[in-house]
């Protein structure tokens, strides 16, 4: 049996663009331990004081990753992108260092495949979710906006008009719009779980579970 990795076990990130230091410095915040590579060396030195360690190697080079130690995590990210080749022979020496947990940073669909196929565990696609993100949040009423898979997704948006003033039972939210309320939050309180007696006010901000089509459709109401 795998032992399971530790929550809060050390990572390794490498790649030190705007991704990879997004990635390290939410890390560091979050008071994980981080070990950041990249091999531009002022990179590495605006890097060094915001994280645990940062070091200047060239990870498409194994024995540069065994110097470094890559091979004492449990928990890697690859997020170099602009260079596919890069990309996949830092990817494949991680799988070769037999790190348990890698994830990996894609440009494209092709790219994430052969990611995948090669043995990253996690292909993350940032330019493309920042932008499907987006398109969802043009309309409006969204706040904001995660999917998952199998086209469910979670929303922080304003009430339609149609569930204000009422009850979520009154309102037919689930029965009608094939939505779930999740929670609610009325200004200056905190979010709170709704419940079928919740009412909710023209003032409030609501949580929304559902399909993407089903949310688009409840966030069109009018």
């Amino acid at each position: 049996m795998v032992d399971r990795i530790r929550h809060d076990a050390p990572v390794l990130v490498i790649g030190l663009g705007r991704f990879g230091a997004a990635t390290a410095g939410q890390l560091d915040r979050l008071g994980r331990e981080v070990l950041a590579v990249d091999e531009n060396e002022s990179l590495v030195q605006k890097w060094s004081e915001r994280v645990t360690h940062a070091v200047v190697a060239d990870a498409k080079s194994i024995d540069a990753l065994k110097q470094i130690g890559a091979q004492d995590f449990s928990i890697a990210v690859c997020a170099v992108g602009s260079s596919i080749e890069a990309s996949v022979l830092i990817t494949a020496n991680l799988v070769d260092l037999k790190i348990p947990q890698i994830w990996a940073k894609a440009i494209s669909a092709s790219h994430g495949k052969i990611l995948q196929r090669i043995g990253a565990n996690h292909v993350i696609y940032p330019e493309r979710e920042a932008g499907e993100r987006t398109a969802h949040l043009v309309s409006g009423r969204m706040l904001d906006f995660i999917e998952f898979d199998d086209d469910f997704a979670l929303v922080k948006m304003y009430p339609p008009k149609p569930i204000r003033g009422k009850n979520l039972t009154e309102s037919g939210v689930r029965s009608k719009y094939r939505v779930t309320v999740v929670g609610v939050k009325s200004p200056g309180k905190p979010f709170t779980y709704a419940t079928e007696n919740t009412v909710v006010s023209n003032h409030d901000l609501i949580i929304v579970s559902g399909t993407e089509g089903d949310i688009e459709r409840f966030a069109a109401l009018e």
